[in-house]
């Protein structure tokens, strides 16, 4: 019997791209399609969607055509779990998503008591893959990896300067910082300032009061592109000029957008870009002729959905404990985003982390552009 832990519905809507339901692999995949961190549900849904697409053009999995349904959490945990009873409901067998750390946790304990394997492209805190778990990967990397490549780079070109470190007190924010602060204090550097802030809040004028008051030279941000946006942008209204850095959590260019020009110069750790890698550039120029440009964890979703189809066919089976046991084996993916292989956890065995700055470029558009001399694989 399939077991349902919290009762509740959860915005979201179906695609049915081929097939009866008998002759097809129902896969469903959950981000905040709505809300603050839409930008990234977007990335979620439209990855897994053309993955999906291009798939089922060639024979779907295992000869089945491949159907996508849609669970909106809007970040929200207990929405997160509401979306997660939903697709339990519906008969669906793996899941992409979800985006958020704090989301992810909670909603995989459902998906595991049910017998439904999950991909999350974006969740990165180590817990997540820490929780002895058979069926929870990911296509990203962790915290203590991205904080330790953040704090490594601090040591480097920041030794001797003021650090400042603020979160906002979520699962992947606060991680991400204390990783990161855990690495710069390991090598003998100590922070003049620890913070934590709300999500939502729109007013930081007493944060960026206490930032001046410390005269750090850099501000360490763990968290998303909206607070992140609005902090340096109040920042900068105020006169200070510290450098931000933060992490995967702003890299998409709606950062940019609502941070404004005081965003240039901003330290970002983020994966290789994918969409620079010659095995990717199909797929990336499918996503441009629609007007949609692949950034931050589109591709990680496209490759989630071609992992699940890859070690399906080599489990010859659509069972997920079979299908995990093939990802746990060792054996190597090649996606998009590069050749994935997965350890005993569900992690991926490389290092996925380099260094990026927020850059205006020649026509005038301010993004990030990967820092030379970063390894990319």
């Amino acid at each position: 019997m399939k077991r349902i832990t919290t009762l509740g519905l959860a915005a979201g809507f179906t695609l049915a791209l081929a097939g009866t339901a008998s002759a097809q692999v129902m896969i469903g995949v959950e981000g905040p399609i709505t809300g603050p961190n839409a930008v990234f549900g977007a990335q979620l849904k439209n990855g897994a969607q053309q993955a999906a697409t291009d798939l089922n053009a060639a024979g779907g999995i295992l000869g089945k055509k491949i159907t996508l349904e849609f669970g909106d959490d809007v970040s929200d945990p207990k929405q997160g779990v509401s979306v997660a009873n939903r697709f339990v409901g519906d008969g669906i067998t793996f899941v992409v998503g979800a985006f958020n750390s704090g989301v992810t946790m909670p909603s995989s304990q459902v998906y595991q008591e049910n017998g439904i394997l999950e991909i999350t492209p974006a969740s990165t805190n180590p817990q997540i893959t820490e929780r002895g778990m058979w069926n929870i990967f990911r296509t990203c990397g962790r915290d203590d990896q991205q904080g330790g490549v953040a704090g490594a780079y601090i040591l480097k070109h920041f030794k001797g300067k003021r650090i400042a470190i603020v979160n906002d007190k979520t699962t992947y924010g606060k991680g991400l910082a204390d990783e990161t602060k855990k690495t710069i204090n390991a090598g003998g550097m100590t922070e003049v300032l620890y913070e934590g802030v709300n999500t939502g809040e729109k007013d930081y004028s007493a944060l960026v009061s206490k930032i001046k008051q410390s005269r750090a030279d850099l501000v360490y941000w763990g968290g998303l592109q909206t607070e992140g946006g609005l902090i340096v942008r109040q920042m900068r209204d105020q006169g200070v000029n510290a450098i931000l850095m933060g992490g995967d959590g702003i890299a998409t260019d709606e950062f940019a957008s609502i941070g404004g020009p005081g965003v240039i110069g901003t330290l970002m750790t983020y994966g290789p870009d994918p969409r620079k890698r010659a095995v990717a550039q199909k797929v990336v120029a499918e996503f441009r002729a629609k007007g949609f440009d692949p950034e931050a964890y589109t591709l990680y979703s496209y490759a989630a959905v071609q992992i699940i189809q890859q070690a399906a066919a080599a489990a010859h089976s659509l069972d997920p404990k079979k299908v995990a046991a093939v990802m746990h084996s060792g054996m190597k993916f090649p996606t998009v985003i590069g050749t994935i292989s997965y350890d005993k956890k569900g992690d991926v065995t490389r290092l996925d982390y380099v260094m990026y700055r927020w850059e205006r470029t020649p026509d005038g558009k301010i993004t990030y552009i990967e820092l030379p001399g970063e390894p990319t694989d």
